[in-house]
């Protein structure tokens, strides 16, 4: 009984999106071209349920670099309108476009030349007339077995939202780097962090010149505690690195004459490398699957700008 419930809502639910697919019309390019001339931010307001929907597609418009906030329409007739200002642009949700509280703030919002768009499910209401642009957001019947309790509708009021966001993020030319800047907590920000962000840099950076010798190049492995060095030459080049797993191998294979080597006698010529501006989550796939634990960052000119450690990757829980 329970399974057949939920398959019925879930089909009612997809069918309303699909039928909403055959409706799209050149009033949804309107809609973007209004908001993203918006010199304010978008206002998304609603009553309810819609509220709540409005809630999340102000917080998607916002974490796509679209600036928005959400004004609860009954607090704004007590205060909240001095949150408005010339230049917003007002996102309505209305399914039957005649709700007092929102049809209230019409007055303020014509004095503040603020223009409206509105999802809604009455292409003739009250709401309707008042707003530059209308979306159709209308459904043949809601999920509840009442057909009364917002389902179908507030589904097809979210899907439409976040429609809008991802056109306006795509006519702003929103990037992963964009994305990053406004979510620098929690994973999605940390998948979309630089490798620059992460690296040991400056003094931390263990380097030696491939003329210092290995009883140097040890102790400056041991005091930056990373595991190897870098061998660069005296302009900052990498000419190689050196690591614990080298050292082991130089020590069976040579014995106490490793001690009367330099660093360049021993080290790799041509380690692997990685540019500043590689995501971290690649750099822990890359050193993952070629079994290192640490990656020289360098520039187009092989400088060396700093080293990244697999432990610093694995702290991000990036996976």
């Amino acid at each position: 009984m329970s399974l057949d419930s939920a398959r019925r809502v879930l089909r009612i639910e997809i069918e309303a999106i699909q039928d909403l697919l055959g409706r799209l019309d050149s009033s949804f390019g309107s809609a973007v071209d209004l908001l993203l001339n918006c010199k304010g931010r978008v206002v998304v307001t609603g009553m309810g349920k819609s509220g709540l929907i409005g809630r999340k597609i102000s917080a998607t418009f916002s974490s796509t670099g679209t600036p928005s906030f959400f004004l609860h329409p009954a607090e704004a007739l007590h205060g909240d309108l001095g949150m408005l200002a010339r230049g917003d642009a007002l996102l309505a949700i209305s399914y039957g476009g005649e709700t007092p509280e929102i049809l209230n703030l019409l007055e303020a919002l014509k004095r503040l030349e603020m223009p409206i768009v509105t999802l809604t499910g009455n292409l003739k209401s009250t709401l309707a007339q008042a707003s530059e642009v209308v979306i159709d957001a209308g459904v043949k019947e809601e999920a509840c077995s009442l057909n009364l309790a917002p389902t179908a509708s507030t589904t097809v009021a979210m899907a439409l939202g976040d429609a809008l966001a991802i056109a306006l993020l795509e006519r702003r030319g929103f990037k992963p780097d964009d994305f990053a800047a406004l979510h620098p907590a929690g994973r999605l920000g940390k998948r979309l962090l630089r490798v620059e962000h992460l690296m040991h840099t400056g003094e931390a950076i263990p380097r030696v010149l491939p003329g210092t010798p290995m009883p140097a190049t040890f102790h400056e492995m041991s005091a930056k505690k990373l595991g190897m060095t870098t061998v660069t030459t005296p302009d900052g080049k990498l000419a190689g690195i050196l690591t614990d797993g080298d050292l082991r191998r130089l020590m069976e294979k040579h014995g106490g004459a490793t001690l009367s080597m330099t660093a360049g006698d021993c080290m790799v010529r041509n380690p692997q490398i990685l540019g500043p501006h590689v995501l971290a989550s690649e750099a822990l796939n890359l050193m993952e699957k070629k079994k290192i634990t640490s990656v020289v960052v360098v520039d187009e000119e092989r400088k060396v700008l700093g080293v990244v450690h697999l432990h610093d990757l694995w702290t991000l829980e990036l996976i």
